[in-house]
């Protein structure tokens, strides 16, 4: 073992025990940004990136089931990444899927996936409602705890405003209720129970990786009183340490929740 891992483990091991008894998110929402600059560092396809950042993921889940956090979301694919060239988001695509399958094999984890099922191809959107379906059944069942996973896929922010705002005016519609009266009685629960993360806990801890400090349309209603941890490091690269930093961040603040 080289040096640097040496003091890197050293190093985790002392971020760990400082967490101990700290705070802990119970839910932290991950914008996994700079694969594609992170392979072009080496010289390697965008496709590399994008395979490097998926097991990224896989490590990310394991340290958080070690320190008990019950709820990740994960920014996977924009309603704007869309637009990038066929050949690249061909490849981004099959390596969402793939990542899908293998969390759905997880008996340790459950999944939801949130998006435009309809801007999706058919391989995917198909996999998008059934992993949905399927975390609805298993949060109504018992038996322990699992940790979930959101995976945000054909995602805007702004759109899921909208498609709320939608969700409660078909209600309103189904029960013949009058549409001035909803007008004047519309609140913040009308709008948050149709989101796509209706029942679960707003996002304590924000993170974005590769030095962007933007939201990017990212859990625009959930976020509005997340902590936000901002890192240099290209998703990819993205190490232990790194996480364990944010979370020793995230437990010396005071959250005021707009107060």
């Amino acid at each position: 073992m080289t040096m640097p891992r040496l003091l890197y483990g050293y190093y985790e091991r002392r971020l760990a025990k400082e967490l101990r008894g700290q705070p802990i998110p119970g839910h932290v929402a991950m914008v996994v940004d700079g694969n594609r600059r992170w392979a072009k560092q080496f010289n390697a396809s965008t496709g590399h990136g994008h395979r490097a950042g998926l097991e990224k993921i896989i490590e990310l889940l394991s340290w958080c089931q070690e320190f008990g956090i019950r709820t990740v979301t994960i920014y996977m694919l924009s309603t704007e990444n869309i637009n990038r060239s066929k050949e690249e988001l061909d490849v981004l695509l099959g390596i969402i899927a793939t990542l899908m399958d293998r969390l759905e094999a997880d008996g340790s984890i459950s999944v939801s996936a949130m998006g435009a099922p309809e801007l999706l191809p058919d391989y995917l959107a198909n996999r998008l409602v059934r992993l949905t379906q399927q975390a609805s059944v298993e949060a109504t069942g018992t038996g322990p705890e699992k940790l979930h996973i959101n995976l945000a896929v054909g995602y805007g922010g702004r759109r899921e405003i909208v498609d709320a705002v939608r969700g409660r005016l078909r209600e309103a519609a189904a029960h013949g209720e009058d549409l001035q009266y909803l007008a004047e009685r519309l609140d913040v629960e009308d709008i948050s129970r149709y989101l796509y993360t209706s029942g679960q806990p707003d996002p304590d801890l924000f993170i974005r990786t590769s030095g962007e400090q933007r939201l990017s349309g990212f859990l625009l209603w959930q976020g509005a009183y997340s902590e936000m941890y901002f890192c240099e490091v290209l998703w990819p690269a993205f190490r232990k340490v790194d996480f364990l930093r944010a979370l020793r961040d995230y437990a010396g603040r005071h959250r005021r929740f707009g107060n």
